[in-house]
């Protein structure tokens, strides 16, 4: 045999050399909750090793990063009060714009994102005005943009608008502009699927909905095509980067997305995946840190140029990246 690939497989070193994908922690985004009150240190049941912090303790926790490296989070809000409008999404006084402020003021190079939806805010729970037992698409539109720009004035360097709400990239771009916030970039859900592995979040965020689902606004899990041209729409409205969420059980939609797109693209690491590898690793099923590396791995080799992950903070203290 003249051919033997097993020779670039000798030892770590030619192995590392070659490597074709590499994890680094500029490419990862933590997502983290934060509440109101003081003192608030809350682990999420479902999902071992993630909390929901009110802002002293949010900071707290964020003093930690600059050790191992972590640069970027992704703020989800819990508000007290509810209704039917979610007024606390846009209040200027809400609990995600006062993070905000709090974060950028004590950890200036810390790049923030912020989650724009309104089920958290919901006292339905969907992501939208109702009317007629569903979300009402453009009335919606109006509140979300509204949300974006509260979080651009509290300071958040990047909007992510999760809503799957039919032209909401254009109505929130132009209302940033319209504020002179045209360097604030919109990273857009652009295929969200409509998905099971999503339920140890709803129970993070309190954003279960209290009457059917999400099906009419979230994408059916098994199309594909649909997805490319949600993903086309989102860069036609000024999207400046898109996602794939899910992402373990949707890499082959990731990889199109790659193929096609002319921004970065990001994948989202979800609440399911995170709390099925949790639950396997505690009953010794899996070696828990090789499974997180490889799927780290993964994202990148499919094309993800962003990781939004709940493992990002483990990834970065044991090593598992690069």
């Amino acid at each position: 045999m003249i051919i033997r690939p097993r020779r670039l497989r000798q030892n770590e070193t030619i192995r590392n050399m070659i490597a074709e994908t590499a994890v680094n922690s500029a490419s990862l985004v933590y997502p983290m909750f934060v509440v109101e009150g003081e003192g608030v240190k809350e682990e999420i049941p479902s999902m071992p090793g993630q909390f929901r912090f009110s802002i002293d303790e949010l900071l707290k926790e964020v003093a930690t990063f600059s050790e191992i490296g972590l640069k970027s989070v992704l703020l989800f809000g819990i508000p007290d009060h509810k209704d039917e409008m979610a007024s606390a999404a846009y209040d200027d006084d809400g609990v995600v714009q006062r993070a905000v402020r709090a974060l950028k003021a004590n950890f200036p190079d810390l790049y923030v994102i912020t989650d724009v939806c309104l089920c958290e805010y919901m006292s339905h729970g969907h992501c939208g005005v109702i009317k007629d037992n569903d979300v009402d698409n453009d009335p919606t539109l109006e509140l979300l943009a509204k949300t974006a720009l509260s979080h651009a004035v509290a300071g958040a360097d990047m909007v992510a608008p999760s809503d799957m709400m039919d032209g909401r990239v254009a109505a929130i771009r132009e209302k940033l502009d319209e504020a002179g916030f045209t360097n604030t970039p919109i990273m857009a859900y652009s295929a969200k699927y409509a998905s099971a592995f999503y339920g140890p979040f709803r129970d993070a965020a309190d954003s279960a909905p209290h009457f059917g689902n999400r099906k009419t606004y979230q994408m059916d899990v098994r199309n594909s095509r649909e997805a490319l041209h949600e993903v086309e729409l989102d860069i036609e409205e000024g999207a400046d980067i898109v996602m794939v969420k899910p992402g373990l059980a949707f890499l082959d939609v990731l990889r199109q997305t790659a193929e096609i797109s002319n921004v970065p693209v990001a994948v989202y690491n979800v609440s399911g995946e995170y709390a099925m590898v949790k639950a396997a690793a505690q009953n010794g099923w899996i070696d828990e840190n090789a499974i997180i590396r490889e799927s780290l791995i993964a994202f990148k080799r499919a094309g993800a140029d962003i990781i939004i992950t709940y493992h990002a903070k483990e990834a970065l203290e044991k090593g598992l990246v690069g």
